[in-house]
């Protein structure tokens, strides 16, 4: 048992290390980047969809895009207008910073303003694996239930953003909205919150307003 916790440090540590340089690497190219997470079908590439045309002619954008096979996501978001690069993690629950090193590699960062990170859906892997990014922000759904922040608190903890998509459901599906938020509320008490609709684009200009805001701060930084 011991042996085990040991190879799991280390694992974590060398990640961390690797995490650090990332971060060095973002920072010396003055680019802005966000390490997106979700469930499965909670609407990262979707939100990316909806947050690409409104950028797009203004900032220079890349995505990387992560998962377990196919490159439909990077397609996608090379369609809304990014720079996409895809990682196949073969079977891995999330995107690490030794992936993501490699993914950096196929990027001139300098020609970049706003690197957006989709890490592979999943509410437990992705949390425990630092990547390098500026933000980590997290989408929950609304059909996935309210009870997400007390199942799997270590997914809140550490996200610097909330987005809450498909509020267009709320009318149909059963989710007790002040619940869900006093879990929150527990985990992250100064958790930035987005309630949106990447359907109807409600709650979007917020959202697309906050990420210009610190594409501007870390350019002149």
């Amino acid at each position: 048992m011991t042996k085990n916790i040991s190879v799991v440090e280390k694992v974590h540590s060398a990640n961390d290390q690797l995490a650090i340089e990332n971060k060095q690497q973002l920072d010396q190219a003055g680019l802005f980047s966000l390490n997106i997470m979700a469930s499965p079908g909670a609407g990262k590439t979707s939100l990316i969809e909806r947050t690409l045309p409104i950028l797009k002619d203004d900032f220079k954008i890349a995505a990387i895009d992560g998962d377990v096979a196919t490159s439909i996501d990077a397609d996608r978001a090379a369609e809304a207008g990014a720079t996409a690069v895809q990682i196949n993690t073969g079977g891995q629950c999330h995107i690490d910073a030794h992936m993501l090193r490699n993914a950096l590699m196929e990027l001139d960062l300098d020609g970049f303003d706003l690197l957006l990170v989709e890490n592979v859906g999943n509410l437990i892997c992705p949390a425990s694996f630092k990547l390098g990014t500026d933000k980590n922000v997290l989408i929950a759904s609304i059909p996935e239930g309210d009870d997400k922040p007390y199942k799997y608190p270590a997914m809140y903890q550490d996200v610097d953003a909330l987005i809450i998509n498909k509020i267009d459901l709320l009318p149909y599906v059963k989710f007790d909205m002040d619940y869900f938020k006093k879990g929150v509320q527990m985990l992250n008490p100064d958790l930035i919150t987005f309630p949106v609709s990447c359907t109807t684009g409600e709650g979007i200009e917020e959202w697309v307003t906050w990420v210009t805001e610190h594409i501007e701060i870390k350019k002149t930084s």
